[in-house]
């Protein structure tokens, strides 16, 4: 959810923030108003913005500054923000954002990228006007992982050889690629391009790609942008420097300072140097953690005055000016109990309030699996709204449900008998009814699968805007990605949430899945945070912290690891009643029986690591992206790792505080490997908790990861980069784009890609020579496969053979 901070009459507001609402102080000028969704991404320069990011273990609540932003905004929005915090009970972390110097995870909400436009919303300009085609601007992309789009001057003056850019005319978007440009800067252009597509044009705006270098083989486009631009004259200018300063870097100049007021006044002293221990901060206190000016992080103990929470933030501000630090210095304000993984990073070690050791309890293997044991009293939240906001339960989602698929890009409504059932590849519109004060209220969830198209995303946020118009646009719409569903979604089906990898027949509580056996993940301790995911059926898939559920013709195997607890079993037992009413019979970790493990393909490691049934393990994992694809070597910090964010071009940094791991990707160059293997040893010489050098640091290879690796990532896909259904790693060659493809068969396929235009809709004997007619996909460029598509191929390769005949069908391959 954002807001935009706007000029105003003088007056009172009151802002909704989708599940709950506040009414702000009175202020002179200022007010918040909501941004619409489609315009999520877009910022005006002249403005500032509050963004609050909610997820099943924290809220973040972020304000942005734009660069041309006035000091009369930029100061309510501090106050705003400090409001809010207080709103939501002093949980969320708040992070002050700066224009062009966005942290990593503020960027990470934004996957196809950030718009900076010029001007402002007071100035007259609307955010995002749907199907209006009036529109010619210039759009300069920068950034790989996360990227940026800069509105520039409509001219050829304004290109480089070294970026991409988006000649947006309305009706119609030209991308144009630079000649030095890479290859993910140019599909992360054509993903940004096409959100633009169908976001503001109602996905009615044609897209057309020019390769800089090869200007003469796109003549009508060519033709088109110089009707814009002119003739271009001269030479292009050189790639343009990245100088971003790198927002990870670690320094030896960590100080501790204590905020406080107990003289009267407020005062900031120096407490100690790095080497940081968790006993220097107390409750009655707040703190300020100073990285040497590249991050300034506050702590805010629970029974420090009032008086210094709320000045928090604002006195983290003052620090940096009085330090004379970069303006765009991050900042990060956090409560006792909700610190962040950076923040704890910093000391040598942390011990959550509460963490308990032995077995019969909740294990986890870092962030990923942390489920909490939160009894909840409907009279008690409807009293205390704060405790709410909290627990991101609106009751105790017991109202009414009702549940529709997308199917043909339709709505199907399903039956109540197989509510909880969701399919990979599919997308599902939830609406949730409740009362409160004897008022209907309504949220309505967009559940989007791993595999689903992108037509059917499209589908479902067109389906969700005309469900919220016909109940009067009271409905709160919520997004939700599969393996990250919010806590109230989940309370939603009492602890009986599976999702299916591939869509199979449910009648009255029986599924049909088809032949071979099915292999399903539990996680979850109650019935408000209890999902089973499918997970590849092998032996490598198990992990000693969990329950998993083996459904074979015959039976169903509840098999037990040793790290999982009594709560874990019972809400196994529960999902297996719901999953078959075959017979069950439980199988405890190292005593099962031979026909288990043939069932799965033959017994075979898999993350069974005695850390694993050890207590929660006191630091969470961070990931990092290292490359040198922007003209120099980086890293990058990766917010919540999943295996999707395993980059193939690059090298991958993975921090479990005891071990380091470096993941190289296939297309990794050897100048990215080296120097990713330096790094590490520079990270932990460097680190400011004082790691030890001698930490191990361990080097995997994509396709080949050990389950010490693995057992990271919930349900990860050993497939996931294998062309091959029987799992053999798929064997690549280059294309003329740089692109990887194969011929289906795992043997490479030589030569440039073909234009779509020569594959489409055509018989067999009208297809180019050598040119395998089942399987055409393999020679368009992974461009022109993601435009035809909706997917990129890795995701296409990943869909059943039934779902990728179907896409196939509708583009005109098959």
């Amino acid at each position: 959810l954002h807001w935009v901070i706007q000029q105003s009459p003088l007056g009172y507001t009151t802002v909704s923030t989708g599940l709950y609402s506040w009414s702000p102080l009175c202020y002179i000028n200022m007010k918040m108003v909501p941004v619409p969704d489609q315009a999520f991404g877009n910022f005006f320069e002249g403005d500032c913005y509050i963004v609050l990011y909610g997820s099943s273990n924290s809220m973040d609540v972020h304000y942005w500054i734009g660069n041309s932003s006035s000091q009369d905004e930029q100061g309510a929005a501090a106050i705003l923000v400090t409001q809010l915090d207080e709103f939501l009970g002093g949980s969320p972390v708040q992070h002050r954002e700066v224009q062009a110097a966005e942290s990593s995870k503020f960027r990470s909400y934004f996957r196809n990228g950030l718009i900076y436009k010029k001007g402002g919303v007071d100035s007259g300009f609307r955010h995002v006007e749907s199907n209006v085609y009036k529109i010619l601007r210039l759009l300069h992309i920068k950034g790989r992982k996360h990227v940026t789009a800069t509105e520039v001057e409509v001219s050829w003056s304004s290109f480089n050889s070294g970026d991409v850019f988006l000649l947006d005319m309305g009706k119609v978007i030209v991308q144009w690629n630079g000649p030095q440009s890479n290859r993910s800067e140019k599909l992360k252009a054509m993903l940004l391009a096409q959100d633009v597509r169908d976001r503001e044009r109602g996905g009615r705006a044609q897209i057309g790609v020019v390769e800089g270098g090869d200007e003469e083989d796109s003549p009508e486009l060519m033709k088109i942008m110089r009707a814009v631009l002119g003739q271009r004259s001269g030479k292009l200018k050189e790639a343009e420097p990245d100088d971003t300063p790198d927002r990870h870097q670690q320094t030896a100049n960590i100080r501790l300072y204590n905020v406080s007021d107990e003289s009267g006044k407020l005062v900031v002293q120096e407490v100690a140097m790095q080497p940081l221990t968790q006993d220097l901060l107390h409750s009655t206190e707040c703190y300020i953690v100073d990285q040497g000016g590249s991050s300034v992080l506050v702590w805010k103990g629970k029974e420090a005055s009032i008086e210094e929470r709320r000045s928090a933030l604002g006195r983290a501000v003052g620090f940096i000016k009085a330090k004379n630090y970069s303006s765009s210095t991050n900042v990060e304000v956090m409560a006792e109990g909700g610190e962040s993984a950076m923040f704890k990073h910093l000391f040598i070690s942390w011990t959550e309030k509460g963490q308990t050791k032995g077995l019969g309890n909740v294990y986890t293997t870092g962030k990923i699996a942390k489920v909490e044991q939160v009894k909840f009293d409907v009279m008690e939240l409807y009293a205390r709204p704060e405790l709410a906001a909290q627990q991101r339960m609106v009751d105790d989602a017991s109202g009414q449900v009702q549940i529709w698929r997308i199917e043909d890009l339709e709505l199907r409504e399903l039956h109540p008998s197989s509510f909880g059932q969701f399919y990979g590849g599919d997308c599902y519109l939830v609406l949730y009814t409740y009362k409160r004060a004897s008022k209907l209220q309504y949220i309505l969830y967009m559940w989007q699968g791993r595999h689903a198209t992108q037509d059917e995303i499209t589908s479902c946020a067109y389906q969700a805007v005309a469900m919220d118009n016909k109940y009067s646009g009271v409905p709160v719409q919520v997004r939700v990605v599969m393996g990250k569903e919010p806590r109230h979604f989940l309370a939603i089906f009492k602890g009986k949430l599976i999702i299916f990898e591939v869509r199979s027949s449910f009648i009255c509580g029986v599924t049909n899945p088809g032949p071979g056996a099915r292999l399903f993940q539990v996680r979850g301790t109650h019935e408000m945070n209890t999902r089973a995911t499918e997970v590849p059926a092998r032996s490598s898939s198990l992990n000693t912290n969990d329950v998993f559920l083996l459904k074979t013709d015959h039976t169903i195997y509840l098999w037990y690891g040793k790290g999982c607890s009594g709560d874990e079993r019972e809400m196994a037992k529960a999902v297996a009643d719901v999953l078959s009413r075959q017979d069950k019979q439980v199988v405890m970790e190292g005593q099962e029986p031979a026909e288990f493990w043939v069932a799965l393909g033959g017994k075979a490691p898999y993350a069974c690591d005695k850390r694993l049934q050890k207590e929660e393990t006191p630091h969470s994992p961070r990931l990092f992206e290292c490359s040198n694809q922007t003209g120099r070597f980086r890293m990058t910090e990766v917010e919540d790792l999943t295996q999707e964010d395993l980059d193939q071009d690059d090298v991958m940094l993975l921090d479990t505080w005891e071990e380091i791991f470096l993941w190289i990707g296939r297309s990794a160059n050897e100048y990215e490997t080296k120097e990713a293997c330096n790094s590490a040893l520079e990270y932990l010489r460097t680190h400011p908790a004082g790691r030890d050098p001698d930490t191990p640091i361990i080097s995997v290879k994509q396709g080949y990861e050990p389950l010490t690796f693995t057992g990271w990532f919930n349900a990860w896909d050993p497939q996931k980069w294998s062309v091959s259904r029987s799992g053999t790693p798929a064997i690549t060659a280059r294309g003329k784009t740089g692109c990887t493809a194969t011929n289906g068969t795992g043997s490479p396929r030589t030569g440039e890609y073909l234009g779509p235009e020569l594959l489409i809709n055509k018989s067999p004997n009208e297809l180019p020579k050598g040119v395998d007619p089942n399987r055409r996909e393999d020679y368009l460029s992974d461009v022109d496969l993601e435009n035809l598509l909706g997917c990129s191929r890795s995701g296409f390769q990943r869909l059943p053979r039934w779902r990728q005949n179907d896409l196939k069908k509708k583009a005109g391959l098959f």
